[in-house]
Order: structure tokens, then C-alpha cells, then sequence
């Protein structure tokens, strides 16, 4: 592993085009999130349990899809245009076109059957197969773009902030679009969602081209000569690795708080409060919160470190909910302030959960020997899934045991069960973060920097 001497030192351009990567993964990612269930409730006549079954069985096949794709990106050679950059340009149009066909409204006649079939196969080829295809490479990337922790954690809270900026496009944007009052209720109009799945999945492609031609790889990562061990034996080795383990039992827990704010805003606000537009303005305060988060979590991880910062962000994300959860505000803009400083809270971690990857991929290789960033990250990545699995299974379940339908949303009884799930789902969220993070993930502040000072004199005694 080395640093080519001719290649642009690592800059402003590296961390635009970096965000931009996932600006591109969340044009589709963050649709999915916000609206998928949505989507197939009201529209397509759906239930929310069978959706949310779909979903969580999709994120299983990622078992298989995550790894194999990390798999792949260790063994493939390094390019003259890098190691993982290559993945963007063959993969992008494929990914935005299997996410703009889950949202064909058109299709809402079909026999049910049909429906869930169409459901079922269109978003394991979206999230299973196209989505771990471009996602596994760029999230790699970050290791080859520079060697340096403050460099990773710029990428870091770059990334975090070009998912932000999709986020609130789509927030901002799309409840404005896509909904409407019928009889005096906001009713969610399907042509419309349709209409912008395609708009989204245009701009991803934009996107990824953007993050291909502005990030340059300058960390030369040789592919190992030795023959891969075998998934079972991968399995077991990531076991015992303390720090793998903990980040993705973090990392599942944190996305059942995040997904399940970000799902349950489909409801709460248009069922809820009877206010469409309040969720627009709800997802620009979440990008004022994490700009925020992003301007004051460099410096404090610098002093405190990344893990500490965490924690008490994680913890403070906790009290918010449950105030929220006592006060039971009825104004939607009140609820729209206690979303803002949830949101603070979650954009702590969020800023710094890829360079804590990175943090783990460091220490694997001290413990191992090996450096495996697609292997460690298509674990990790598939952590995340099976985040996403748990909060849409979970929020599919919740929703069918309240008795939502399209028929029962103005229900009082519905209504307030859709409250109750938006704000104790996150609490628990957010309390199991901060205790994994505090009492079982080992790389704290002291750790990581004598990991860095380990790795840079191996890499200073390679190159003389």
C-alpha cells in the first residue's frame, strides 16, 4: 500500500465529489425510505405488515448480495481510474432505473397477488442487487482516497451531508408534490409519486458522474495474491473482531431510531397533524440540524473523540423523545422543534459513522494482518440492511397492529397509535446506541490513535 507522488494531493474537490456519491445513493435510498411504505399502503392497497415482509426478507438477500459484492471489490484489480471508482460509472443507470420502476402507479389495478410479486422483484433488484453494487465500491472508496484520519473524517461528514442534502430535496420537495386535499384530508396522489421516482433516479445518475470524475484514489490497494477464505471462515474470523461486531449491532440500532423517524413522518404528519406541508418544513429544519452537527462535531471529535461524541449526543436524542412523548404536543410546529433537536442529536453519529468504518477496517488489520476494506465494509454495509430490515419490518407491524389502512388513518385511536410508534421506536433506538457505543465498542479516543501511530510506521517502513 502507497501513495503515489504524482497524483493531486487530497482537497475541497476530493469531499464535493465524495457528497455527491451520496447524494446519488440517496435520491433513491431516502425515496425509498420516505415513501415506499407509503406508496403501497395508500395506493397500490397494500398492507402494512405485507410490505413491511417484503422489505425485511429483501434485506436478508443481502446477506448474500453485500458480502459477495465486498468480495468481489478486494479481489478486482486496481484500474488507472482507482479500484472502486469504476463501480459508479458501470452501475448507476441500472440502480436508477430499478428504483424509478417500484413507483408505477399505474399498476395499482392488478390482482393483489400481482402487486406484492411486482414489489417483491422490482426492490430486491433495486436494494439486493444494483444498490449493493454501487454502494459497496463507494463506501470502500473512502480508504483509498486518502491514508489520513482527519481526511476520512471530512469524507466522512461529507458523505453524511451530501445524504442530508438528498434528503431534504426529496423532504422538502415531495410532500409539496405528492399530496393533496380530498375532502378536507391529505390524501397521497400515486401519478405523482410516480413522476418523481423518475426525476430522483435522473439525478442520481447525475450524481454518481459527478463523484466519478471529481474523487481521485491516491491509496494504491494491491489485490491480495493468497486465496480468499471462505464466507464461513470470514464469518467466523468477524466474529471475534470486537470492533466489527459492536459497530453493526451500533449501526442497526441507530437506523431502527433514523429509519423509523424518517417513515413514520409519512404518517404522523399527514394522518396526525393533517399537514403535509409541516413535513417539508420538518426535513429543512433537519438539514439546519445536521449542518449544525456537522460544524461542531470535527472539532469535538478531535478533542473528545468520535465515539465519545456518540454517546451523549445518542443519550441527549433519547430525552428529546420522551419529553416529546409526555408533552403529546397538538400544535405540529412544536413537534416540528422537538424533530429538530432529535435530529441534532442522530447528526452526531451520522457524521462520524463512516469514519468509525474506517477506524474498524485500521484496527482488522493490526488484529488480522490483512487489509480488507470491500470485506469489512460489505459486513458493515449489510449491518445497516439488516437496520433497515428491522425498522421497516417493525414500523409494517407496528402500523397493522394499530389498524391503519387507507380507510381507518382518521381514526382517533390509529392516530394516536401513529404518535406513540413515531417517538418510543427512536427513544429505544437511541438509549441502545449509547450503551453499545460506551460499554462494548473498544475503539475510544486513546485506541484509535495509538492504531493510527501503529499503521503509519508499518506504512513509513514499507515504503523505505
Amino acid at each position: 500500500m502507497n501513495r503515489s507522488p504524482t497524483v493531486r494531493p487530497f482537497g475541497i474537490r476530493d469531499k464535493v465529489g465524495y457528497l455527491f456519491g451520496d447524494f446519488g445513493n440517496d435520491f433513491t435510498f431516502v425515496f425509498s425510505t420516505m415513501m415506499l411504505m407509503k406508496f403501497y399502503t395508500d395506493v397500490m392497497g397494500v398492507s402494512a405488515g405485507v410490505v413491511g415482509i417484503v422489505m425485511t426478507v429483501a434485506r436478508l438477500v443481502d446477506a448474500f448480495t453485500d458480502v459477495t459484492m465486498g468480495r468481489i471489490c478486494d479481489r478486482c484489480r486496481t484500474t488507472a481510474n482507482g479500484k472502486f471508482k469504476p463501480w459508479l460509472l458501470r452501475i448507476c443507470a441500472p440502480v436508477a432505473l430499478s428504483s424509478f420502476l417500484i413507483y408505477q402507479s399505474g399498476l395499482a389495478g392488478l390482482p393483489m397477488a400481482a402487486k406484492i410479486v411486482y414489489l417483491f422483484v422490482t426492490y430486491i433488484l433495486w436494494g439486493s442487487v444494483f444498490y449493493t453494487a454501487i454502494n459497496i465500491p463507494y463506501g470502500s472508496m473512502a480508504s483509498a482516497i486518502s491514508a489520513e484520519p482527519d481526511d476520512r473524517q471530512s469524507l466522512s461528514t461529507f458523505r453524511t451531508m451530501g445524504g442530508t442534502l438528498a434528503g431534504v430535496v426529496i423532504g422538502v420537495g415531495l410532500p409539496l408534490i405528492a399530496y393533496e386535499k380530498v375532502d378536507g384530508v391529505e390524501t397521497l396522489i400515486g401519478p405523482r409519486v410516480t413522476a418523481a421516482a423518475g426525476v430522483f433516479s435522473v439525478l442520481a445518475i447525475l450524481c454518481y458522474l459527478l463523484c466519478y470524475h471529481m474523487v481521485t484514489e491516491r491509496v494504491h490497494i494491491e489485490t491480495p495474491d493468497r486465496p480468499q477464505e471462505s464466507i464461513g471462515a470470514m464469518l467466523k474470523s468477524a466474529v471475534h473482531n470486537r470492533a466489527l461486531i459492536s459497530i453493526i449491532a451500533a449501526s442497526i440500532v441507530m437506523l431502527l431510531a433514523q429509519l423509523t423517524i424518517q417513515n413514520m413522518s409519512g404518517y404522523v404528519y399527514p394522518d396526525y397533524y393533517n399537514n403535509a406541508s409541516a413535513q417539508s418544513a420538518s426535513n429543512l429544519t433537519m438539514m439546519v440540524a445536521m449542518l449544525l452537527a456537522a460544524a461542531l462535531v470535527k472539532p469535538l471529535a478531535k478533542r473528545f473523540g468520535k465515539c465519545e461524541v456518540s454517546v451523549v449526543s445518542s443519550a441527549f436524542a433519547v430525552v428529546v423523545n420522551l419529553v416529546l412523548f409526555v408533552v403529546r404536543p397538538q400544535n405540529v410546529w412544536v413537534y416540528v422543534g422537538f424533530q429538530f433537536l432529535c435530529w441534532l442529536g442522530l447528526g452526531m453519529f451520522s457524521m462520524v459513522s463512516w469514519a468509525l468504518i474506517t477506524d474498524v477496517i485500521d484496527y482488522s488489520e493490526i488484529q488480522t494482518g490483512r487489509r480488507e476494506d470491500g470485506t469489512v465494509y460489505a459486513l458493515y454495509s449489510f449491518a445497516r440492511k439488516l437496520g433497515q430490515a428491522a425498522s421497516a419490518g417493525l414500523s409494517g407491524l407496528l402500523l397493522e397492529a394499530i389498524g391503519y389502512s387507507a380507510a381507518t388513518r382518521t381514526d382517533p385511536v390509529v392516530q394516536e397509535g401513529l404518535f406513540n410508534i413515531s417517538v418510543l421506536v427512536p427513544a429505544l433506538g437511541f438509549a441502545l446506541l449509547a450503551l453499545i457505543l460506551w460499554f462494548w465498542y473498544p475503539l475510544h479516543k486513546k485506541q484509535v490513535d495509538e492504531n493510527v501511530r501503529i499503521l503509519k510506521e508499518k506504512r513509513t517502513h514499507v515504503v523505505q
